[in-house]
């Protein structure tokens, strides 16, 4: 990212206001009196053709009247005047130009022409453009509150290390309140807008280089321009600066991927995850969280590795702890029994309470001395990787009793310790936070932040650009050229041949499945395509005569030409092995429950590609199916590391495969190896079977 952008985002030396009003309690006028207000010290043009001074100011007539090029221009022009007044700010060569005005692609037809010719305009120079629909952006350390968002108004803005960039202009002020009265101090704020040029990973990483910076907070109502975000996120993790955000949209809406299983079973809330984990950003569940969340990311950096958290709680209400167990558990995470060396440790130090999840010292522990001894013990215990404790009712009314406690343990600790106030407990918290340990008002946001924070993985990069031939559309290949895409990528496939729907006999000997071959049916069995367990010719020549029969009755017009003969595979399970290019997120990589009711199971792993070995385990670890193939209670353990590889084979595929789903993949017995039965492959339009596919290396 070029420094020029960073500069005009967060450091210009000078601002013109575009249709600035000389009402300060107006959208138009806010800017500048919060520009003044704030101390900025550089130079500010007003510009109003209608007006010599605003808010006592000299205005100008137009852009090409002011003194200089300005590093920024903030439009704050209705819709009809926004577009005019970007054509100046390109025409004059003013760097970056923000706009205020929505009624662009989110209004229809006429909205989207405004767009296209936003763009076209925005093609002709070299001015970068935040918005449209943006309401601005704000550097606290310098003053540059360049923005019309009522919120602020605040009075005093407390410094910090803190950026937020935002899709929703509305949301950078819940933020900001909510932000101050839990005790954060912010370095600035951006509201991104429509993202028609400059999108929120662009802004992001233009910003990398500020020292003031040290945490990202995001608010995202998609994670278009991925690749943007991706290459923040990669970048942020490198400079150790870590990123947590709060996305949108993790109910289910039935959106259509893919026509295959991929699309639903992987969801496009579980794309977003698996887009979000691999950038090695924490997703919160709760807004609560993504505010009280920021200490602890701050407190735990970047991660080599995921991990589900041993945690210790320590309480002085046993009601309270409960509840963050809960919440603990309902993520996966364990609230970990301290070890017998640990409680006599305890012991020794005068610490008296029952061996258990919840280490409960009741009204004991709202003496100093007793719960510092408690956290002192359980942080220096090698069998914890966090340690929690829960305030009762004493931190509503005498904070003096745990906060002195808490803080003094947490100031040498090895690991993070955080605190959940059951009370309403204002005073309490604020100490806390004051003291930079991470501070809950509710349990729910606690259980949320520890999960986030700590399930990220590292940041994954982009893979190396591949090269990728004309042609936009795709095509869905039938079965048996679909297994020579796979067999090409060192994917197992059955043994199989192609005969004409009027054979009587199989060519490759028996038991064999008998199958519709169509480039045009995704579900063969859906159709009445597909027969199982075929042991002889009589038996053969009933089933293509039934697949002939069932198949044209069930999709009139499908002519039944040609079928697939097909070597009968068994094996200890099945596995669903797919990859999908998401527009956004890029190559997604999904292992699941296989069979027929894969998509009721939804027991899957996504990654975005290509992935490695470890990664391939990481993902056989994450679907409860596959535990009964790694030897559950004695059962024989099928071909994982033949599995492992053919994960990796999949998502190392070419650009030129668009989507390929394996279902079933047979896991054989340890050795044996695994074999695809099934296949779905979707290619671009204009690619040929037989020539070299492009590739994506781990």
């Amino acid at each position: 990212m070029s420094p020029s952008l960073g500069r005009s985002l967060l450091h210009p030396r000078s601002v013109a206001l575009i249709g600035a009003s000389d009402d300060a309690t107006k959208t138009g006028g806010r800017p500048l009196a919060y520009l003044r207000r704030a101390g900025f010290s550089g130079a500010v043009y007003p510009v109003n053709p209608r007006r010599e001074t605003v808010q006592g100011l000299r205005a100008y007539p137009s852009l090409d009247a002011l003194p200089e090029v300005p590093d920024h221009a903030f439009i704050l022009t209705p819709t009809e005047g926004a577009l005019e007044a970007v054509a100046a700010c390109v025409a004059r060569g003013v760097p970056l130009a923000t706009v205020l005005a929505g009624g662009f692609a989110e209004e229809g037809e006429a909205g989207r022409a405004r767009e296209t010719e936003l763009r076209r305009i925005l093609a002709g120079g070299s001015t970068r453009l935040l918005g449209p629909n943006s309401i601005g952006i704000v550097n606290v350390a310098t003053g540059l509150s360049l923005t019309a968002n009522g919120a602020f108004a605040e009075p005093e803005i407390r410094r910090g290390g803190v950026f937020v960039a935002s899709h929703s202009g509305s949301m950078i002020g819940a933020i900001l309140s909510r932000g101050l009265a839990k005790g954060l101090g912010f370095a600035g704020f951006v509201s991104t807008g429509s993202e028609v040029d400059l999108s929120l990973g662009e802004i992001c990483a233009a910003t990398l280089d500020d020292p003031a910076i040290d945490v990202y907070a995001l608010f995202l109502e998609s994670i278009a321009h991925g690749s943007d975000l991706r290459r923040f996120a990669a970048a942020a993790a490198s400079q150790g600066k870590p990123v947590i955000a709060y996305k949108l949209g993790r109910s289910a809406q039935g959106a259509e991927l893919s026509q295959s299983h991929t699309g639903a079973i992987a969801g496009e809330d579980g794309i977003a995850d698996a887009f979000l984990r691999d950038c090695g950003i924490a997703r919160v569940e709760t807004l609560e969280g993504l505010i009280e969340g920021v200490p602890l990311i701050r407190r735990v950096g970047i991660p080599s590795r995921p991990l589900r958290p041993r945690v210790a709680v320590v309480t002085t209400t046993g009601g309270g702890a409960a509840m963050v167990v809960d919440q603990l558990g309902l993520r996966d995470i364990e609230a970990a029994v301290p070890s017998e060396a640990t409680m006599a440790r305890l012991t020794d130090r005068g610490v008296v309470a029952p061996r258990g999840r919840i280490l409960d010292l009741t009204l004991a522990g709202t003496r100093p001395a007793v719960m510092s001894a408690a956290l002192e013990t359980l942080l220096e215990a090698p069998e914890f990787d966090l340690v929690v404790a829960v305030a009762g009712s004493s931190a509503r009314f005498q904070p003096d009793l745990l906060v002195p406690a808490i803080t003094s343990a947490a100031r040498n600790a090895g690991r993070p310790l955080v605190a959940f106030a059951a009370p309403e407990a204002p005073q309490a918290l604020a100490h806390l936070a004051e003291a930079g340990i991470p501070c809950f008002r509710t349990p729910e946001a606690c259980g949320d932040a520890i999960a986030a924070v700590f399930g990220r993985r590292p940041a994954k990069a982009l893979p190396p650009q591949v090269t990728t031939r004309a042609g936009g559309t795709s095509r869905l290949l039938d079965e048996a050229e679909g297994y020579a895409v796979l067999a090409r990528l060192g994917l197992p496939v059955a043994s199989h041949a192609v005969v004409e729907a009027g054979a009587t006999a199989s060519p490759i000997g028996y038991p064999v499945a008998v199958k519709l071959l169509s480039a045009q049916v995704l579900h063969k069995t859906e159709l009445g395509g597909v027969a199982l367990g075929i042991g002889d010719d009589a038996a053969f020549r009933v089933a293509a005569a039934g697949i002939a029969e069932r198949v044209p009755r069930a999709q009139p017009g499908l002519a039944v030409e040609r079928l697939l003969v097909q070597a009968m595979a068994s094996g200890l399970g099945e596995v669903l092995l797919s990859i999908h290019r998401d527009a956004d997120a890029g190559l997604v990589v999904m292992l699941a429950a296989g069979g027929i009711l894969a998509e009721i199971h939804r027991d899957r792993s996504l990654r975005l590609g290509p992935v490695d070995r470890s990664e391939a385990r990481a993902m056989m670890d994450e679907v409860k199916a596959l535990r009964a193939l790694a030897g559950y209670r004695g059962r024989e353990r099928g071909d994982l590391d033949a599995l492992a590889d053919a994960i990796v084979a999949l998502s190392a595929c070419g650009a030129d495969i668009v989507e390929a789903e394996i279902n079933p993949l047979v896991v054989r017995r340890a050795g044996e190896g695994v074999v695809a039965v099934d296949a779905v492959v979707r290619v671009r339009e204009n690619f040929m079977i037989g020539e070299a596919m492009t590739g994506e290396t781990p």
